[in-house]
């Protein structure tokens, strides 16, 4: 079945068999437990149709992560907004703390008072001190899959070390592709408290195998929390882009792509517009074309860490896309 097809039935799912429950935020949902999403990659790529994506956010979210970046500067600096209302409530719980110890900053007259969210976004953007300090958002998914900091030796206190899951999974597949240990988790419970959010999307499996003289490469995410309308469809496509870019460094097929989701939930304020939705056609999946500069990194005898550091959000663009459009779903902090 196509993969937007799946996701609308879920949809449907949640309207007709949803119990109500409160939720972190106080807006509300209707949520179904335990469902699952596939995607033959082999039939385009899953980018939603019945609404336009934003596109870029997504790419520019990845690469975040995959750079070991925890800091919402990157993401202002590329105009990728999307975690800038978690920074913010973390900056409003932080600003009474920093009045208290006299913490100021310059050319800032009014620090009587909090900034609002938008003149906190141009802090960011324009003022690398403030930025180090309140873009900051706690070793969250950038942070475990790049540098997951374990003790070394409990005999000599502060001395760690930091793991780089992406690192070693690609050392992995490249050389014990058969294994059952091919795992990123960002689910430290040592470290949840010091997150402004616990992971959603808490984990990924890659799989291999070989069909006709040809290596395949499938990924599968687990999720325990779905903000369906809004957050599945990022979810979906986000994935999709980090298999296509592991099978280019493996030198593999994409094949399947998996998620394994717990509390599938639309926000009260959601449905509405998960009514408007429902009601338009499917499209065609569109197609994932890798820019020149992609290829040429490609080539460069480097580890894969160095690459995607060095990648931008454009190298990375859709053909054939031909969505309807955008639905302006609330996003619930």
């Amino acid at each position: 079945m196509n993969v937007e097809k799946q996701y609308l039935k879920l949809l449907e799912d949640i309207i007709e068999n949803g119990t109500s429950k409160n939720d972190r935020t106080g807006t509300g949902t209707i949520s179904v437990f335990g469902r699952q999403i596939r995607h033959d990659m082999s039939k385009g790529f899953p980018l939603l149709t019945t609404k336009k994506m934003y596109w870029k956010g997504i790419v520019t979210e990845l690469l975040w992560f995959l750079r070991g970046d925890t800091n919402i500067k990157y993401l202002v600096d590329n105009n990728c907004h999307i975690w800038d209302g978690d920074a913010y409530k973390n900056y409003l719980k932080q600003y009474e703390k920093d009045k208290k110890h006299g913490v100021k900053y310059e050319n800032n007259p009014e620090y009587d008072r909090p900034f609002d969210q938008e003149e906190f976004i141009n802090w960011i953007k324009n003022v690398d001190e403030f930025a180090k300090i309140y873009g900051e958002l706690g070793p969250i998914y950038g942070a475990q899959w790049r540098n997951w900091k374990i003790e070394e030796d409990t005999s000599y206190e502060g001395k760690y070390v930091w793991v780089d899951q992406i690192k070693n999974l690609i050392n992995d597949i490249k050389t014990n592709p058969d294994s059952r240990r091919l795992m990123v988790s960002a689910w430290n419970v040592g470290e949840l408290n010091q997150m402004v959010l616990p992971p959603c999307h808490y984990g990924f499996q890659v799989y291999t195998n070989e069909r006709n003289g040809k290596r395949y490469i499938s990924l599968m995410w687990n999720q325990r929390s779905v903000d369906t309308p809004l957050g599945l469809p990022f979810n979906i496509a986000s994935y999709a882009l980090l298999l296509k870019i592991i099978a280019k460094e493996v030198n593999m097929i994409p094949d399947e792509l998996i998620g394994n989701l717990g509390d599938c939930h639309i926000y009260q304020n959601q449905i509405d517009g998960v009514y408007e939705q429902l009601n338009r056609e499917i499209g065609t999946c569109p197609e994932l074309v890798f820019k020149d500069a992609f290829w040429d990194i490609c080539e460069e005898d480097i580890p894969f860490a160095d690459k995607v550091s060095r990648y931008e959000p454009g190298w990375f663009t859709i053909e054939d896309y031909m969505p309807q459009p955008a639905i302006k779903f609330p996003l619930s902090n």
